[in-house]
């Protein structure tokens, strides 16, 4: 197997022997990104297009922003990352529909052995990282190689995700772990609060 070959396919592999220019590429596109002037947002996401695996029209993505090489990266329709996202996309991330990211959130696909001794000739192993529709992760959570998110989350602030999270729950701590259910009272409670917006004059006409 080839280098990348063997990245891909979750093998201890030589970082440096990968052979492709997906991250020189990426360097000179982030370097344009994340210096574009803050109201030029249509085309800054045009670049990103261009290195992503797959990035919808609608995405936002709010700089300074940071990847390894992009080609790796799939991410849904209605996506919002505020500042400060990095990923690390040494194998796949996938992210699904109406995904919130809050400020300096980290997603991690490359880890490193724990052997000090296969560690130090620059070997590393790569595990993806699947992320569900409708979640919202917040600002400083970590979410490391391997972990699979659930579709209808909240992951608390400052949480260090290092297993899969079911759907439909808020979770939090480091590491973290589920809190509990998101419940029917959750969506009405919510939903007496939406009411309560569109019915005030001022906020529809603001």
């Amino acid at each position: 197997m080839t280098e990348k070959e063997r990245m891909l396919a979750g093998k201890l592999y030589c970082p440096f022997k990968v052979g492709d220019n997906s991250w020189e590429k990426s360097r000179e596109v982030l370097e344009k990104f994340n210096s574009m002037p803050w109201n030029r947002e249509r085309e800054r996401m045009q670049l990103l297009k261009g290195i992503f695996g797959h990035l919808e029209d609608d995405a936002v993505i709010v700089p300074p922003f940071y990847c390894d090489k992009g080609t790796q990266i799939y991410i849904g329709r209605h996506f919002y990352a505020n500042t400060g996202l990095l990923i690390l996309d040494e194998a796949d991330v996938r992210i699904g529909d109406h995904v919130f990211i809050a400020p300096r959130v980290c997603i991690y696909t490359a880890s490193h052995p724990i052997d000090a001794g296969v560690r130090r000739k620059d070997l590393e192993i790569a595990k993806g990282v699947t992320i569900g529709d409708d979640v919202w992760i917040g600002g400083n959570a970590v979410i490391n190689p391997g972990v699979t998110i659930g579709s209808n989350v909240v992951i608390g602030s400052g949480s260090v995700v290092t297993k899969d999270i079911p759907s439909g729950v808020i979770a939090a701590g480091n590491p973290c772990r589920v809190i509990r259910r998101i419940t029917e009272e959750d969506r009405e409670y919510w939903e007496k609060q939406e009411r309560e917006y569109l019915a005030d004059g001022d906020c529809m006409h603001g």
